[in-house]
């Protein structure tokens, strides 16, 4: 048996297929191979369970011949999209004309039409399901099970940095869209109640805005832009607890059972695509119940559609505040 596991983006997405990944190979013993895109190639790159990762730029040609060539006998799409559809055709097609088989296709179902419903209309008919337990039932045909152990990260030794604190708090303050975040003022206020020191991780994006929150206190220090991706992991796995937004580090918090709280705005955990700890404590999560026109998307936008954005303005500070320092201190 040999699988071909594809999942392009992102980075959370990424990780949140590592179960999968895992059980395939440790319940099947296949060839596991996985295809993704280059700027994420680092979430997967030290993952003991992959055999062979394969990367792309933009268009799976990029690698179809190649692929064609390693004659999959499975073919697990866990992200179902045009370039996934391309990929198939292109296997299918390959392995006749080679006069093989083409490989089983497996793909997880991405319920769309149910997210729209709760996005445009807050119809939830969404299950009660984890993203995760849905990308495994993808799998269930290769009688592949849950194994219950959670989500993997796996970082190489050189790539382990030094934290600039000892019991320090991870604050997580990027996210692919605004909506997705508190404000400067409300990080400025939440960091201003927690009296422990913080460190604040996001990618070169958040670089000045992290410098601006750190000047505003001498026990934060700003760690956005300073690391690379699997250094950001590193400074989460050492953290004594950590406060994210709906993000990819909240993923990789996860897959080291960290204490988390999260902070949700536009989007919701019914989606679901909550931090993933089957083991571990149970996360905190903070958001605003009871808006009308939450959610609002499944993804995010630049700036709230209703313009009053009290998915984040009304969240409860203190609160937050709260629950992060009693992590820390357990």
């Amino acid at each position: 048996m040999k699988v071909l596991i594809v999942r392009f983006s992102s980075i959370g997405d990424i990780v949140l297929t590592s179960p999968v990944i895992r059980c395939v190979k440790e319940q099947t013993g296949a060839a596991v191979h996985f295809l993704t895109k280059v700027a994420f190639s680092s979430t997967l790159q030290h993952n003991p369970y992959v055999d062979q990762l394969w990367t792309i730029t933009k268009d799976v040609e990029e690698v179809a011949a190649a692929l064609v060539a390693e004659d999959f006998t499975h073919l697990i799409d866990l992200h179902g999209n045009l370039r996934t559809l391309d990929l198939k055709q292109r296997l299918f097609w390959g392995h006749l004309r080679s006069g093989r088989r083409p490989p089983r296709v497996h793909t997880f179902n991405k319920l769309n039409f149910r997210k729209f419903l709760l996005t445009r209309f807050r119809i939830d008919r969404m299950p009660a399901v984890h993203i995760v337990d849905r990308y495994l039932d993808a799998v269930r045909a290769l009688g592949v099970t849950n194994d219950g152990k959670g989500l993997d990260y796996f970082i190489a030794p050189e790539e382990e940095v030094t934290p600039p604190a000892k019991n320090y708090l991870a604050f997580v303050i990027g996210a692919a869209h605004a909506t997705k975040r508190l404000e400067e003022e409300q990080m400025i206020a939440l960091c201003r109640r927690i009296s422990v020191p913080i460190v604040l991780l996001g990618g070169p994006a958040e670089r000045e805005l992290g410098e601006r929150i750190a000047a505003t206190g001498e026990y934060i220090t700003n760690g956005c832009g300073a690391y690379s991706l699997n250094g950001s992991a590193d400074v989460v796995r050492k953290a004594a607890a950590v406060v994210t937004h709906d993000t990819g580090l909240m993923h990789i918090a996860a897959a080291f059972r960290k204490p988390i709280v999260s902070v949700w705005g536009n989007t919701v955990p019914a989606l679901g695509m909550y931090p993933y700890m089957p083991k571990g404590p149970a996360p905190i999560v903070a958001e605003v119940d009871g808006l009308a026109c939450r959610p609002c998307s499944k993804i995010g936008y630049e700036t709230c559609p209703q313009g009053h954005f009290r998915c984040m303005r009304d969240q409860d500070l203190a609160a937050i505040a709260r629950a992060a320092l009693l992590a820390v201190e357990t």
